[in-house]
């Protein structure tokens, strides 16, 4: 099998799971328990929380386990005043994009952050937020489908002169491009585990000290009484293994995933009637999301699948709609185009072979 679908998950890392088994059977105690072991697994839920401290450059005290991005991103969104408005971009993950409209329909005015044809956030668009003045303003520094790149920075600071809390995404962009919390300028963060090859089920929300959360889980004290449960500790423990190695050896994935991307762009942009969407602008170097004119996606991507090739249209979130992608519909592409959308999103396991056979097999189905 070629797997070429790493932005919706990652294969664990083998020295991820080697972390993670012995607290799935040897340390199996409750990290709220006072007795030795309660401790040890105390410990390591800390370390764990050091090491992706240390991936996005902030103090251990800053990070807030979760379930995954999804309640990291829910999380960010209850965040200040409940009367205040909100802003999101108009590319957003379902898991923005749906508890917004939802909080619009508790009677919190909801304003769209619009974006350019290359998906790319203006500063006309961010003008006219600050004119709004919403309490909160969330929006990706990474896309999940086109890979592009915000200037999550820029705006962050001119949104914060206005008094508004800034929240970014960063689920897709870690492990593959640098993360500086401090340097992004943001209040708040929402990070995932499976992107960056480590287990799926956790997650984290990393904000900024004196930033007042509000807790959607309440029962017992654990993470600093902002999110109550009982922590999902091998997955934690796997989450700080798998942050560890993406900061050690990021700047070699990095350079192998871009010289993979051009690979495949050099291939596809040979197919005629085939648009690489958003290829000028800056994006994440393992992503592209490509349309054929006249083509059906849908039936490219199982075609794809009897091949033994794993691809997608865009998020997995949003997988079975029929509708246009939301991210292409705001970029501006024309429907028939966006229908044809697939995303090929390369990962640590993938070589220059892969490339080769995949582009092989799509010019055979084409």
């Amino acid at each position: 099998m070629i797997y070429l679908d790493h932005n919706a998950t990652t294969p664990i890392d083998e020295r991820v799971l080697d972390a993670m088994l012995p607290f799935l059977t040897t340390f199996y105690g409750n990290p709220s328990s006072l007795y030795r072991l309660g401790r040890v697994v105390r410990s390591a839920i800390e370390t764990a929380r050091e090491q992706i401290a240390s991936l996005v450059d902030v103090q251990p005290g800053q990070v807030i386990f979760t379930s995954g991005g999804t309640e990291a991103n829910n999380m960010a969104l209850a965040t200040g005043r409940s009367d205040a408005g909100l802003a999101v971009s108009a590319i957003e993950h379902p898991s923005i994009a749906e508890p917004a409209r939802r909080l619009e329909t508790q009677g919190r005015e909801l304003a769209i952050i619009d974006v350019d044809a290359d998906g790319l956030i203006t500063q006309e668009a961010i003008d006219h937020i600050v004119r709004r003045k919403p309490g909160l303003a969330s929006f990706m520094l990474a896309n999940n489908e086109t890979g592009v790149i915000q200037d999550v920075a820029k705006y962050a600071q001119q949104l914060r002169e206005h008094q508004i809390l800034v929240h970014t995404d960063a689920v897709q962009a870690l492990g593959k491009i640098p993360v500086d919390f401090n340097r992004l300028g943001v209040h708040l963060m929402s990070l995932s585990s499976h992107k960056i090859y480590g287990p799926k089920g956790c997650g984290a929300l990393v904000f900024e000290k004196g930033v007042e959360i509000n807790p959607l889980l309440l029962g017992g004290g654990q993470e600093q009484e902002l999110r109550a449960g009982t922590e999902n500790v091998a997955a934690i423990i796997g989450f700080g293994k798998a942050a560890e190695l993406a900061k050690a050896e990021l700047a070699e994935r990095g350079q192998r995933l871009l010289a993979l991307r051009e690979q495949l762009e050099d291939g596809l942009m040979a197919i005629p009637g085939l648009t690489i969407f958003a290829r000028k602008a800056q994006r994440l170097p393992n992503t592209v999301q490509f349309g054929i004119d006249g083509l059906d996606g849908e039936m490219l991507l199982m075609k794809l699948d009897q091949k033994n090739v794993s691809v997608s249209s865009g998020s997995a979130c949003a997988s079975g709609a029929r509708e246009p992608s939301a991210v292409l519909t705001a970029m501006g592409i024309e429907p028939d185009l966006a229908k044809s959308a697939i995303r090929v999103s390369l990962g640590q396991a993938n070589a220059a072979a892969d490339i080769s056979k995949f582009i092989e097999l799509l010019k055979s189905l084409l």
